[in-house]
């Protein structure tokens, strides 16, 4: 079955790209931080993620909600597949070819003496993205995929897309804005009245850290189905300028409140997730692109946004390990971390052109149908 392409949101591609860079950039801050979240520069970008559920929310249903008629769950599933897991299993090799060098005497202590089978056991299960039981860690942060942290996002974004075919696909639009409003609540009830005041978390297999992942997953990324099916987007001029400068400021702010205020922070965060992003998404779909210039920059940013999220981190446990073995400050590591910066959009892009979209398209040749 032939047919034409859907209309292609430029501007949300953009905007990927720029939250990803910002993730990039928050982590090198981090290095710094010394673990206090209260003095972190940029210090909501691990807000980012919340974003990019609500995006894939909207791309998901704005792609395949009027799709189901001609295509089955299995290919539905083969298309997200051919999106992502190129790119999972690209960063578990990346993540184990610089395992060594990251070893630390404070940090990672365990990585000098951690036998290679152990690593490449790691990376064939990080394959499949499978979480890792704290058993098995290998690194010592107790992440589910410690060759590749960030991959946890991807666990969960796996997690939203088979509830989104089995069931969240059928529901109607007021039964599913019931669905978003109890996750709503959850996610207020955990930032608000939680023990942090933050969403931070997510990546460990145990229960604590589970909840926080899909209290985390299932506000923003449903709340994106359902505003991509409302279809009530906003029209303004410069509108990818306008939200990159939102989303920046979103990301930057400071914390707000103290240990004994937690609620502040909680309260917004909340706020930014349950009202401020899927504006910033309304406006990013609604918006239009004049110039050439602007066109670029877009495609270019949400070309590398996806390779940039998920290939960074190896090089961050690096510079991390770097930083806290060496007592090096901002003022002294801030040249190191520019560069880890250039190098993760350069290493993204590299991966990209000479893995990613080839690969890709040959998938999409032998496997993936043409559907209406």
């Amino acid at each position: 079955m032939n047919i034409q392409p859907k209309k292609h949101y430029e501007i949300l591609d953009g905007l990927r790209g720029v939250a990803a860079i910002l993730v990039v950039a928050f982590h090198i801050f981090e290095a710094f931080g010394g673990g206090n979240r209260f003095i972190q520069i940029i210090n909501h970008g691990y807000l980012a993620v919340d974003f990019f559920f609500l995006l894939s929310g909207f791309v998901v249903a704005y792609a395949y909600d009027d799709r189901w008629g001609n295509m089955t769950q299995w290919e539905f599933y083969k298309r997200r597949l051919i999106r992502l897991q190129p790119m999972v299993i690209l960063g578990m090799i990346i993540g184990a070819l610089f395992y060594y060098f990251q070893a630390s005497d404070i940090l990672f202590p365990q990585i000098a003496a951690m036998p290679v089978w152990k690593v490449i056991l790691t990376m064939i299960i990080g394959f499949t993205l499978l979480p890792i039981p704290p058993s098995m860690e290998i690194r010592g942060w107790g992440e589910m995929h410690p060759l590749n942290g960030p991959a946890w996002s991807l666990f969960f974004e796996y997690i939203a897309n088979i509830l989104y075919a089995l069931f969240f696909r059928k529901f109607s639009n007021k039964v599913l804005s019931v669905f978003v409003l109890i996750f709503a609540g959850l996610l207020i009830n955990y930032t608000v009245f939680g023990p942090k005041g933050d969403v931070i978390g997510g990546w460990s297999l145990n229960i604590a850290q589970m909840n926080v992942g899909f209290t985390r997953l299932l506000y923003p990324f449903f709340a994106g189905v359902l505003l991509s099916r409302l279809g009530k987007l906003i029209h303004i001029k410069g509108a990818f300028w306008i939200c990159s400068i939102l989303i920046t400021i979103v990301l930057a702010l400071p914390r707000f409140g103290d240990e004994n205020t937690l609620w502040m922070n909680g309260l917004y965060e909340s706020f930014c997730i349950i009202l401020v992003f899927p504006i910033i998404v309304a406006i990013g779909a609604g918006g239009q692109i004049k110039s050439q210039f602007s066109n670029k920059v877009c495609k270019l940013l949400g070309d590398i946004s996806y390779p940039i999220y998920i290939t960074h981190y190896p090089l961050i446990y690096w510079f991390t390990a770097w930083v806290v073995d060496n007592k090096v400050t901002i003022n002294q590591g801030y040249g190191v971390g520019i560069g880890v910066l250039v190098a993760s959009i350069v290493l993204a892009y590299l991966c990209l052109k000479l893995y990613d979209e080839p690969v890709r398209k040959w998938l999409q040749n032998k496997f993936q149908k043409i559907v209406n």
